[in-house]
């Protein structure tokens, strides 16, 4: 017994002295494991203030791979998943022995594969490596990965792998991705008809899509439902509720806002994941809903961009870069909203707020609309009438030109370039060239951008407003000043009154329009109190639109983004207590009436003068017959007859501009001769637009 005892002891000991070998190598061999990437590369995504995806983009190997953790997915799915898929997740280490020997009797036994006895860890395995599951070498190599992973990885992180590789049919990678694009959600709360298609489809994911074989996903669907419902993660009730529920029909888009910011974000820094902006989505999605109506039906090249911002904040809350990014006739890739063009009469108030600020002028002071030549620039209404002599108010409100050039004559052209680049909304002159009285006018170049900044500063009592975008921007801002906040609130009293676009809302916003030169851009911008828009309409190639006015054009798309903003709007803030609030006999002597510093009466008496085109111009024309070519008479006694190449265009007229049809490219005589006969020419070169 006891020679017996001894060599059973020494045998136990030898088994013991084994199996601690085999666990050591096998240990060892499980630690030798290459493991792939574990880090999976996601789709770079933009999200707006409140976390709502904004964009994304496919990542390089084409896929839609979106980021996402175990705790933003429904508990619901996870449950789900590990019930139908592996249901001692939690308690094996990467491989359940039990299941795999189930597995194998079954197939023993039906002479084919007839369950799966890989884990959820063996699943990952093979994703990661992207290998198949039918070859015993294959298996293998998945259980030591399996292994691996386990040891590395704690189950989170493995299930996270899960949830990011999964596959959901066509490039589609992992819930998220599949959430969004077959239930347009994030997966964070699901029906539980979603949940067992989520859970059915990486099982075979091209041959139960949704979009293609919707037969087959409602028959996987619902056997998932059937086992949930077995293994009392589903009431019968809840059950059969989600077998009723149909299964998408077709894949939705990825949601696609605000293209050219996103993609602007993304070249600043490349590396970055993931980008929180300012925005809000949905904002942002009825403004560009709004951008394409606009351009529905009408001219193929014409576009529209839309800003807008809170102006207490300076968050841009909505940004409209074209009216169709995927447009390439309207050029839509091109953001208008940082575009730099002609602003048309959109500077004229800060030109009158500055003239508030310095004692030149109030809303009440009585000043001249009426012919005057400033050192050979001698402007023109743009009805070529003139109304006497009117009221500072009346002058902003009916965009008068001769009052404001000649304030901003009396300030300084320099004045008003100056004090836009101090609140970084800079001019750009043409040539790099002094400022001159034009750029009252919109001789001069600035964006929507640099509008809604000056806009919002008019809005903010003065305050200049730094335009943000991403929560990062804020660290950077450097409050200054546009205007005091009396002159500031002048301006806002003055604009609220401005007649609005017909058929509009009824809204009381503080809003301006303008028209460049040759109707190449038509713009609006206003504000409430709290919200300052933008919105600019033309061409992005700088051709002419005939007929586009700010005021038909751009005025009602600026009512309708307000609209879009909120239902109510939010009124404009009160004076400030040191507001020189009073009637016109009221005020101050000095500031009853403006009377213009060197500026010369120009003499109706004198003969007339061609104003444009002027002699030895070259001007561009298009389409010849379709774009009009625009003549302008100054001076002399109308009316007026005006002849090309000697032949008479029409009767007389006392109207101070006309439009003819050019003849084509090449030279053109025009006369125009007074009613005193008096006569101007010029001789100009017409030539076809590029």
């Amino acid at each position: 017994m006891r020679g017996l005892s001894s060599g059973v002891l020494f045998g136990l000991a030898a088994g013991l002295f084994a199996l601690a070998l085999a666990r050591d190598a096998t240990e060892a061999w499980i630690a030798r494991t290459e493991l792939p990437a574990l880090v999976p590369e996601t789709s770079v995504t933009m999200h707006d203030r409140d976390g709502h995806l904004m964009r994304a983009h496919l990542v390089a190997d084409g896929r839609w791979r979106l980021a996402v953790t175990p705790g933003a997915v429904d508990p619901a799915l996870i449950a789900a998943l590990i019930a139908y898929e592996d249901r001692r997740f939690h308690a094996h280490g990467g491989v359940d022995a039990l299941a795999l020997l189930r597995a194998g009797g079954q197939a023993l036994r039906a002479g084919r594969v007839v369950s799966g006895g890989s884990t959820l860890t063996m699943q990952v395995a093979r994703l990661l490596e992207e290998s198949g599951t039918g070859r015993w070498p294959g298996k293998l190599r998945q259980v030591r990965v399996a292994l691996a992973l386990e040891r590395r990885l704690s189950k989170d992180e493995v299930l996270a792998l899960y949830l990011h590789h999964a596959p959901y049919g066509g490039n589609l990678e992992g819930v998220r991705a599949a959430s969004l694009a077959w239930f347009g959600k994030e997966p964070r709360r699901l029906t539980p008809a979603e949940v067992a298609l989520l859970v059915a489809l990486p099982q075979a994911p091209e041959g139960r899509r949704p979009d293609r074989h919707p037969q087959a996903a409602r028959a996987a669907r619902d056997r998932v439902l059937s086992r949930l419902e077995g293994a009392g993660v589903l009431g019968a009730e809840e059950a059969l509720a989600a077998r009723l529920e149909p299964v998408p029909q077709a894949r939705r888009p990825f949601p696609a806002l605000a293209p050219h910011l996103a993609d602007r974000l993304r070249a600043a820094a490349p590396a970055r994941p993931r980008h929180d902006v300012t925005l809000s989505a949905s904002l942002q999605a009825r403004l560009e809903g709004l951008a394409a109506a606009a351009v529905a039906g009408r001219d193929g090249r014409l576009s529209v961009a839309i800003l807008v911002a809170d102006h207490g904040t300076g968050e841009v809350l909505a940004r409209v870069g074209s009216a169709d990014y995927t447009d390439t006739a309207r050029a839509g890739f091109v953001d208008m909203t940082r575009a730099l063009r002609s602003p048309g009469s959109t500077l004229k108030p800060l030109v009158y707020g500055l003239a508030f600020e310095a004692g030149l002028a109030h809303p009440e002071t009585l000043i001249d609309d009426s012919p005057a030549d400033f050192g050979g620039y001698a402007p023109q209404n743009f009805d070529r009438r003139f109304r006497g002599t009117v009221r500072v108010r009346q002058a902003l409100e009916d965009s008068l030109n001769l009052p404001v050039v000649a304030l901003l004559d009396a300030l300084g052209p320099s004045v008003l370039t100056s004090r836009m680049a101090r609140v970084g909304a800079p001019a750009r002159l043409p040539g790099g060239g002094a400022p001159g009285l034009a750029v009252a006018l919109g001789g001069v170049g600035t964006s929507l951008e640099g509008l809604v900044t000056l806009y919002g500063g008019l809005a903010n009592g003065g305050r200049a407003m730094a335009l943000l975008e991403t929560p990062e921007q804020e660290t950077r801002i450097r409050p200054r000043r546009l205007l005091s906040p009396e002159a500031a609130w002048m301006v806002g009293d003055i604009l609220v009154g401005t007649p609005p676009p017909a058929q509009a809302a009824p809204r009381r916003i503080a809003f301006k329009t303008g028209t460049s030169y040759g109707h190449r851009d038509a713009w609006a911008v206003g504000y409430d109190g709290r919200h300052v828009v933008g919105v600019w309409i033309g061409r992005p190639d700088g051709t002419p639109v005939p007929g586009a006015l700010g005021l038909d054009a751009a005025a009602p798309l600026l009512f309708d983004s307000f609209a879009r903003i909120a239902p109510q709007r939010t009124p404009l803030a009160p004076p400030p207590p040191a507001t020189l609030v009073v009637a016109a006999d009221e005020l101050p002597l000095p500031l009853r009436r403006f009377e213009a510093r060197g500026a010369a009466l120009r003499p109706e008496g004198g003969g007339p003068e061609i104003a444009f085109p002027p002699d030895g111009a070259r001007v561009e024309v298009g389409g010849l017959a379709d774009m009009p070519l625009l003549l302008r008479v100054r001076a002399g006694q109308p009316p007026f007859t005006w002849l090309a190449d000697g032949v008479p265009l029409g009767t007389p007229s006392h109207d101070r501009e006309m439009q003819m049809a050019p003849p084509g490219p090449g030279f053109l005589s025009l006369s125009v001769i007074d009613a005193r006969g008096q006569a101007a020419r010029a001789t100009v070169e017409l030539r076809p637009l590029p």
